[in-house]
């Protein structure tokens, strides 16, 4: 029979309109002791408005994170939940699944941890939790004959994310897929030994709607775009035009183009000034049947994006504006990329200091003279905004940038 213990506090969370995490708990609790002495000690935290978890060292074999220890200073009213550990484990690339694995691997967090199971938590991994130490290593052998590995944890390179990508979704500008597993199988070391000032993300994001959040969460990020000229079938835009009528196509894309690039012209088609599109993608998610991004795809580089920590929030910043991402030899220069600024910021991040913060404290020119990039009028603070490189000597930087062009197309 499963501990029951009065919680108040908490069932006013159940209250709202929306489901609560505390009902699946208490559902679970039906079938697991420790889960109900967790409510039971969260209901106390409520009430003494102190939380009792505490950390510690644990891991498995050969590891040197992955695992989030949490011990119980109130054990003694809880003993089931004296020990609550978590595993982090590596999603697949796009989140894709089949109903088999996920059993799977519901049949093992069963065995070995307490049931609660989490996809995704915030950092992008599998979330199980509810451990015993001594249940920890089996529990991670058993996922790890499945096919999966430990994520990461304290300061090293973190687990990673990518969209859906272009199995499922038609704005996809690379092989988002390929190119979260060619990276994470490069960096396997900085995950599982964590040795850097603190944690470094990679996303990828097959378009710029942007789907991982990368712009915000990312010290690395990979945005899919495009160079050429938006994709445009008129005949399905003049079909949209009849369907919805002249007056909600100027309301809800042509005046909502942020640079008013797109016209609408008396026959119903448009006409965009591809030009000055900024690749907000407002125009191709209403229009998706009449417009696509255009062929010649592939991914924009951005640094330093993070959350609040010694500075505010920061967006990450764009060193690369466009990188082709159809080969291998394309993914090797996004690993070789990815390598110089994790060396650099290893060597001159401070302890705690995210990548983008070092960036800040030493400024944009020096860290992208530090990992040899050379400065381009393309790249900007963010997507659309205005170029963060000055104009002193123009002509001569200018001219130092066209034989860098030319050198590239020989």
């Amino acid at each position: 029979m499963a501990k029951k213990h009065e919680t108040p506090n908490l069932d006013q969370l159940e209250s709202g309109p929306w489901p609560s995490f505390v009902t699946g708990l208490k559902r679970l609790a039906e079938r697991s002791d420790m889960i109900g002495d967790v409510l039971g000690q969260l209901e106390h935290s409520y009430q003494t408005r102190k939380g009792y978890w505490k950390g510690g060292t644990l891991t498995v074999r050969g590891y040197g994170g992955g695992v989030i220890p949490r011990f119980s200073e109130v054990a003694d009213q809880f003993p089931d939940a004296a020990e609550f550990h978590t595993l982090r484990i590596m999603p697949a690339p796009g989140m894709h699944y089949n109903t088999d694995i996920l059993r799977k691997l519901c049949d093992v967090w069963d065995e070995h941890g307490s049931g609660l199971l989490a996809l995704h938590g915030q950092s992008g991994d599998m979330m199980f939790q509810g451990a015993r130490s001594e249940q920890v290593q089996p529990a991670f052998d058993a996922i790890n004959e499945l096919g999966f590995d430990l994520g990461g944890a304290g300061p090293s390179v973190r687990t990673s994310m990518s969209c859906v990508g272009s199995a499922r979704c038609e704005h996809s500008c690379y092989s988002e897929a390929n190119a979260h597993r060619k990276v994470m199988n490069s960096f396997v070391d900085d995950l599982h030994r964590p040795s850097l000032p603190y944690k470094f993300k990679f996303k990828f994001s097959g378009c710029p709607n942007d789907c991982m959040n990368s712009i915000q969460r990312a010290d690395m990020a990979v945005i899919g775009t495009w160079r050429d000229d938006i994709q445009v079938k008129q005949d399905e835009v003049r079909k949209f035009v009849q369907e919805r009528g002249r007056h909600e196509v100027i309301d809800n894309v042509i005046t909502r183009c942020p640079t008013r690039c797109i016209t609408l012209k008396d026959d119903d088609t448009i006409e965009i000034d591809n030009r000055n599109c900024v690749r907000c993608m407002h125009c191709i998610n209403v229009m998706t049947k009449a417009l696509s991004p255009g062929q010649d795809r592939g991914a924009t580089i951005l640094v330093g994006g993070k959350r609040t920590l010694k500075i505010g929030d920061l967006f990450g910043t764009v060193i690369v504006p466009f990188m082709k991402l159809d080969t291998e030899e394309d993914l090797d220069r996004l690993v070789a990329l990815g390598e110089s600024i994790i060396d650099f910021w290893a060597e001159n991040g401070l302890e705690h200091e995210r990548c983008g913060e070092m960036i800040d404290r030493i400024g944009l020119a020096n860290f992208l003279e530090g990992i040899g990039l050379d400065v381009d009028p393309s790249m900007i603070v963010h997507p659309r905004t205005s170029s963060y490189i000055r104009t002193d000597k123009w002509d001569e930087e200018a001219e130092k940038w066209r034989a860098r062009q030319a050198e590239g197309a020989a």
